[in-house]
Order: structure tokens, then sequence, then C-alpha cells
């Protein structure tokens, strides 16, 4: 047998059909019929494109009321804050870092950590 010998599967218009209402009887779902039947879930969901079944694809709905929305506004808010804080928290400590070195250096001390020692600075 080659690389290439591929099994291609040709289903019949009449097993779609009976596939997508099984999917609508709702005893099972597109993934176990896909294992009951040997077909992948994605060949399913082609089908269901194929006869535009819309009703049978996975639909997300998200109901917010209007209370939802404004802590999620509020949230999303405090995330910026948080960021800006923690950025300049982060210049802050950059600058530290970069006084002590230029410390050490005009102090005489071979490096950072000799200085953080002696004035007994955790490193």
């Amino acid at each position: 047998m080659y690389k290439n010998d591929k099994v291609i599967r040709r289903y019949s218009e009449s097993f779609k059909l009976k596939i997508l209402n099984e999917l609508t009887s709702g005893k099972l779902n597109k993934y176990q019929l896909g294992k009951l039947y040997g077909i992948a879930p994605s060949t399913i969901n082609e089908w269901i494109k194929k006869y535009n079944r819309k009703d049978l694809m996975n639909t997300r709905v998200t109901v917010n009321t209007k209370d939802e929305i404004t802590r999620i506004k509020q949230l999303q808010k405090e995330i910026e804050q948080l960021k800006k804080l923690l950025l300049k928290k982060d210049m802050d400590q950059l600058v530290d870092d970069a006084y002590l070195e230029v410390a050490a250096q005009k102090l005489g001390y071979k490096s950072v950590l000799e200085l953080k020692k002696k004035l007994n600075i955790k490193p």
C-alpha cells in the first residue's frame, strides 16, 4: 500500500439526510452520531451547511442585563488601570536598578549585589 492510498468515503443523499434527521431528534449530538456511524463531526457540519440547516448549528446566545454590562465595563476599566500600575511599577524598578548600578560604580563596588549586601537591601 502506498502513502497516498486514501480511502475516500462517499455518502448518499439519503444517508446524509438520515443523519441530519437523527440530529434533529435530539437523542444524539454530532459527536455521538459521528462515533456511531464513523463520521467526523466536521463532516456533519458540512452537511448541515449544505442542506442549510442552520437550526442544527451550534449557536451561542449571550443574554446580558444592564447591570452585567455595567459590571463588565467597570471590570475592563479596572483591568486597564491595573495594567498601567503594573507598567509604572516595572518602570520604577528599572529606574531604581539603574540608580543602584550608577551608585555602585561611583562608590567603587564591583557589582550592585555587593552594594546591596553592604546596605542590607534584599536582592
